[in-house]
């Protein structure tokens, strides 16, 4: 019996500890200290004598954004789904993580609102706890928690290359400081987490190897982010999401307030195309004054600002389908934004991050001959990557500005999802449903079951 594509993500996104782990290679390497890069050596820790991470970025200890994340000042989302990875494989990891200032927000300081209306979160405890930092102090602590993992070793370096020998990846060579000569590590395996900027398929394609199509959606999305310190004179907030929509005259515009550790709130605001939030002070609380809720412009407003405004932008969100590809080396994985990466208003790419780490769990715990293409793995992740790809793309296919690419069966699956989106305002079950997906704890398929599409449509056709 074909295992349905639900019951695969089910069984991706378990919080359930595996069993013993077998040793099946001498050393591995993970390219890239990322989420992707630490969460992948974690798991290959439990059947690899050594795990050597090359990072190019400075100190391992560090809580500030790294010079090779330029996102990393801006708000960030650890989703249930990646939440319950982290402690899947780092046991205790939300109690330490609390204990050090993350944040647990209470269920009443969670607001989100749809076109400036309030919508209900999920009932507390129905979608798994939520877990609120800053994207440095996230990494900090995985890579702390990583690196005390005894037979993984972490140096810096620029990756610069790897080596073949025959159908198999054999070795990676690194530069250790820019006028260093290149060092070459052999390897039983090596996993590419160098995140967007990837030079994996330069490297395939000077070997003489197939190179991944590169899809893209243009979203063209402008990001700017400040911190404030947090006070209870001036709001209770913990988190509030607020998104205006495309349609109606409206400005698609997106925006987000997190409590953070260090008493602080990081307050978010975004538009796409030409609308563009600057560094200027003025121009943010104006923007959180008038196109957002109340919080957003009480913040900004008398909160005292820490440090400036900064600004990111990206210019479109991209996937490599490696398991697309007929011809692929052997000891050769992907991870992270390296395979694919989202519009990150939606939160999905640590998570998907872990989730791949699970992947991978999976694949080295079914004693594959590292001698063969990793497919199964690939198989894997192209679940995951479809999954966030359907709902950040759905969403960004209505924006003004993007004219495709359309998925197959757009129009049907848009048709479903804007049903059962209205009617989830309304109706608590659906409310979970459909919070349980968008939060990555299951897949998209969920909300087109029969009993699903027909609990909305009843909904739809009461009078009001």
């Amino acid at each position: 019996m074909v295992e349905s594509v639900a019951r695969r993500f089910a069984r991706i996104s378990t919080a359930e500890r595996p069993a013993a782990p077998k040793i099946l290679m001498r050393r591995a390497i993970v390219l890239g200290a990322s989420m992707a890069g630490l969460m992948a050596a974690r798991v290959i820790s439990d059947h690899a004598e050594e795990v050597l991470v090359i990072e190019r970025d400075g100190s391992e200890e560090s809580t500030l954004p790294r010079p090779g994340v330029p996102q990393g000042s801006q708000v960030h989302a650890l989703l249930p789904a990646g939440h319950a990875q982290l402690d899947r494989w780092f046991p205790g990891f939300t109690a330490d993580v609390l204990a050090a200032g993350a944040v647990d927000p209470a269920p009443d300081t969670v607001r989100n609102y749809v076109n400036g209306e309030f919508r209900p979160p999920a009932p507390a405890g129905s979608i798994g706890a939520s877990l609120v930092s800053t994207r440095p102090f996230l990494e900090h602590h995985v890579r702390r928690r990583t690196l005390a993992i005894g037979n993984i070793r972490l140096v810096h370096g620029r990756a610069d290359g790897i080596e073949f020998s025959g159908d198999r990846v054999s070795a990676v060579r690194y530069q250790p400081a820019p006028d260093a000569p290149l060092v070459v590590e052999p390897a039983d395996l090596v996993v590419d987490a160098t995140g967007r900027s990837s030079r994996l398929s330069d490297w395939l394609g000077a070997a003489g190897w197939p190179q991944p199509v590169m899809r893209r959606m243009p979203i063209k999305l402008n990001y700017a982010s400040a911190l404030f310190k947090r006070d209870p004179e001036i709001s209770d907030v913990g988190i509030s999401i607020a998104q205006n929509q495309a349609g109606g005259g409206q400005t698609p515009r997106q925006g987000g307030v997190l409590a953070v550790e260090g008493d602080r709130w990081l307050v978010l605001v975004a538009g796409y195309g030409d609308d563009r939030p600057s560094r200027d002070l003025e121009d943010f609380r104006t923007r959180c004054r008038e196109d957002f809720p109340a919080d957003f412009g009480q913040i900004a407003d008398h909160g005292e600002l820490l440090g400036e405004v900064v600004t990111y932008h990206q210019a479109d969100s991209r996937r490599r389908d490696y398991d697309e590809l007929e011809r692929f080396p052997a000891g050769l994985v992907v991870a992270g934004d390296a395979v694919a990466s989202f519009n990150p208003v939606y939160g999905q790419g640590m998570t998907s991050a872990a989730l791949h780490a699970s992947c991978l769990s999976a694949y080295l715990r079914s004693d594959p001959s590292l001698d063969e293409p990793a497919r199964e793995y690939f198989d894997q992740v192209r679940v995951v990557v479809d999954a966030a790809w359907q709902i950040s793309t759905f969403a960004d296919l209505e924006l003004p500005h993007v004219d495709g690419p359309y998925p197959r069966g757009y129009r049907l699956v848009k048709w479903i999802a804007g049903l059962v989106v209205q009617a989830a305002a309304q109706d608590p079950r659906l409310n979970v449903q459909f919070s349980r997906v968008t939060t990555m704890l299951d897949h998209p398929s969920a909300l087109a079951r029969p009993q699903t599409v027909l609990r909305a449509l009843r909904l739809r056709l009461l009078p009001s």
